[in-house]
């Protein structure tokens, strides 16, 4: 194996060490108790928390991603979950104001927990990780280009919430599997 995958791993490593475990029950107990989900990232976040989404999915969860035509408005009960990792971006903002005014809960995601869309959340959960936000310089640490290691961590962060929710809501893998799309 090249070093070059050691290091990427041992950096992902590094990262899902320093998640806060707790943290990461309260966001899926948020997830768990929430009568709809809406979904939002951007760039290659997007394709992550996408395939969270699709997962929460499986789950039997009432989901929706931002800008499908199957995402459904938010309101009380309900949980906005975002992703921004460099910590703030104009679209994130904006959607996370309307969810805010609609009476949703918002969970946040991020390896930059200080700025604007942490102050709107209810939750934040902290991925600490390289972004494009320190990329650069002597702030870059990872091998792996720009944000690539806090994308990595969130498919990871991603797959032990599911296994989370999958025990906190008594869903079964064959209940899951059941759930997937006979359509491909």
């Amino acid at each position: 194996m090249s070093d070059l995958y050691r290091i990427a791993l041992a950096e992902l490593g590094t990262v899902m060490d320093g998640v806060d475990d707790g943290a990461v029950d309260t966001a899926c107990r948020m997830i768990a108790d929430a009568r709809r989900v809406g979904t939002y990232a951007g760039g290659r976040e997007g394709l992550q928390i996408k395939g969270f989404a699709m997962r929460l999915f499986h789950l039997g969860c009432h989901v929706g991603v931002v800008a499908d035509m199957t995402m459904p408005a938010l309101g009380d009960g309900d949980l906005f979950v975002v992703s921004v990792g460099p910590g703030e971006i104009s679209t994130a903002l904006a959607l996370m104001g309307v969810a805010k005014d609609a009476g949703a809960k918002i969970l946040f995601l991020t390896a930059q927990p200080n700025g604007r869309c942490a102050e709107l959340a209810d939750f934040v959960l902290t991925v600490p990780a390289q972004t494009m936000a320190n990329d650069q310089g002597a702030s870059a640490t990872s091998v792996l280009p720009m944000g690539s290691l806090y994308e990595g961590a969130l498919f990871v962060l991603f797959e032990v919430m599911v296994l989370k929710l999958r025990d906190i809501m008594a869903v079964s893998p064959e209940t899951m599997r059941g759930n997937h799309t006979n359509m491909e």
